[in-house]
């Protein structure tokens, strides 16, 4: 990420900026009420007004700005990230490209980075906005009003756990999504490669069923990663949506009694709600995080093989544009095969020509 420190940075200043504006606007909405609605004073509604509507500007263009260079920093990432990887594996050798494959490699090429890519974007856009939010609503929520301080006292760490075992039961699930869209690859490389032999042999029902078989698997733990997420926005409304009617009941109560004012309760109400929606940020984050993590552990298992073809340290050039290449006694053995599948290869490779070859027969297959 060292490419786009200048980006992160402009992307906090703008989140801080914007999260401050929007902490700022309930506490003006409470003085129009409370100075301006209740005494009937027309000229301070239209003085805060435009106070809120100038504040209400900034934090539009903040956001926008936000979400413009976190964009451009997950996207830029994800270049960088395919671009490396696409290097990476190109030091490969047959060894290891048989030991990922062929569809593992381009799944965590393309599906992989992209998760983590997403993941980049939307932690750009929220990490910053929900802790500020939320640190910042509490403290203004109490300065409003601390004796309904306990309400939040409920309803966070209940919306916190509701959210956490829904998350914590997704992780594994997406892993397994993750290895089943492999499958897929496979499957479908396949078929592909193999479309005539597979026509010859009139084993289209077959291939057919294998693809259906693939599509089912990967749907099904989609399915069931879909019914825990559908869990998550119920759960949440229902502690928002609770909590909010305790606030009313019990600020109602405390206006009756003269120990809170209407625009401080409709205040206390807002940065309720801003501190809930930042916990609900947050969650949304921590939906993407399993998948995004799963992701990373294949990404860096790639990155942590080592190609054994690397380029030499001082290269020797060749003058001859069309030089004669030149085998004497070689030979191929599968990796921890116990026999050579060929032995005492010679042959020369004139530029234009193709050689013949001549060696004793060691097996009855032989490397493509």
């Amino acid at each position: 990420m060292r490419p786009y420190r200048g980006l992160i940075a402009v992307v906090v200043i703008l989140q801080i900026i914007s999260t401050l504006a929007s902490l700022y606007l309930p506490t003006v909405n409470a003085a129009i009420i409370d100075d301006g609605v209740a005494h009937g004073d027309t000229r301070t509604i239209a003085r805060l007004g435009a106070v809120m509507l100038g504040v209400t500007l900034v934090q539009i263009t903040c956001s926008i700005g936000a979400v413009y260079f976190g964009s451009r920093t997950g996207m830029g990432f994800g270049r960088d990230m395919r671009s490396a990887l696409f290097h990476h594996i190109t030091g490969f050798s047959a060894e290891e490209s048989a030991r990922f494959g062929a569809p593992t490699l381009l799944t965590r090429t393309t599906n992989d980075v992209q998760q983590l890519q997403l993941l980049i974007q939307v932690t750009c856009t929220m990490l910053v906005t929900a802790p500020i939010m939320c640190v910042g609503g509490i403290a203004m929520a109490i300065h409003q009003n601390a004796g309904l301080s306990w309400l939040l006292v409920v309803s966070m760490p209940a919306l916190g756990l509701a959210n956490w075992y829904i998350v914590h039961s997704m992780l594994p699930i997406f892993r397994r999504m993750q290895r089943l869209i492999d499958g897929i690859n496979r499957v479908m490389r396949e078929q592909l490669s193999g479309i005539r032999v597979v026509r010859a042999f009139s084993r289209e029902a077959v291939e057919r069923k294998r693809f259906s078989a693939a599509v089912a698997e990967v749907s099904e733990a989609a399915l069931a990663a879909g019914r825990w997420q559908a869990l998550m926005l119920p759960a949440t409304s229902l502690v928002i949506n609770t909590s909010s009617v305790a606030l009313i009941w019990f600020g109602g109560l405390r206006i009756d009694q003269g120990q809170m004012q209407v625009g401080s309760l409709v205040a206390f109400l807002s940065y309720f709600l801003q501190i809930l929606m930042s916990m609900m940020m947050l969650t949304m984050l921590a939906v993407m995080v399993p998948r995004a993590s799963a992701c990373a552990e294949r990404i860096t298992e790639v990155f942590d093989t080592t190609g054994t073809i690397t380029a030499p340290a001082d290269p020797v050039r060749v003058a001859d544009p069309y030089p004669t290449v030149e085998f004497a006694g070689a030979g191929f053995r599968y990796p921890g095969a116990e026999y050579a599948v060929l032995e005492e290869i010679s042959f020369t490779a004139q530029p234009g020509r193709s050689p013949p070859s001549s060696a004793p027969p060691v097996a009855a297959k032989a490397p493509c």
